[in-house]
């Protein structure tokens, strides 16, 4: 088993285990902590990939600006401290265990079926240039700047509106309408 074979599959089992974590977890701090691992392990992914652009983009963007955004917002709610002990996702969790399952099998197959692990010439030379910072700054910005734009708005708008509902829950508590 080659280094890197084995680097590979230790991330990805924290990367599992960071998303298993994320999503299995009540308490919305520690499903935010279990994400901040998810990316540092993917971020470590990029590394293993020779990428190492998107390792440094993946440790600053997510890793860095995301994640205080999720902690402001759930630390603006209060979410911490909602101890909601009903399981309202119960035949929703096996659902996905099976999605899973079948997903996990599909791409197996597909492994199989196509009998090579190497990506062909043409994605890997793409790869190559994606690789390149002012490349990849060139079609984000030309290609791809109006999703890039709109994915910006999205994350505002949502920000103002958590800010917005929070405000009139507060207003509400403070007249006692809401205990």
């Amino acid at each position: 088993m080659t280094f890197e074979l084995m680097m590979f599959l230790i991330t990805a089992v924290v990367a599992l285990t960071g998303g298993i974590g994320m999503v299995m977890f009540k308490n919305t701090v520690h499903s935010a902590l279990f994400l901040l691992l998810n990316f540092f392990a993917i971020s470590v992914l990029f590394l293993l990939l020779q990428s190492p652009f998107l390792f440094a983009i993946q440790l600053t963007v997510y890793a860095g600006a995301i994640m205080v955004l999720f902690l402001f917002v759930v630390m603006l709610l209060g979410a911490e401290r909602i101890e909601d002990t009903t399981d309202k996702l119960a035949g929703q969790r096996w659902l996905a265990l099976v999605l899973a399952l079948i997903l996990l099998i599909q791409s197996v197959a597909i492994n199989l079926i196509t009998g090579s692990n190497e990506p062909p010439m043409q994605e890997l030379e793409t790869l190559a240039l994606l690789s390149d910072p002012a490349t990849l700054g060139a079609e984000l910005f030309t290609t791809y700047l109006l999703p890039f734009q709109i994915t910006g708005i999205i994350l505002l708008v949502g920000i103002v509106g958590v800010v917005v509902l929070n405000q009139r829950v507060r207003t509400a508590q403070d007249k006692g309408q809401i205990n």
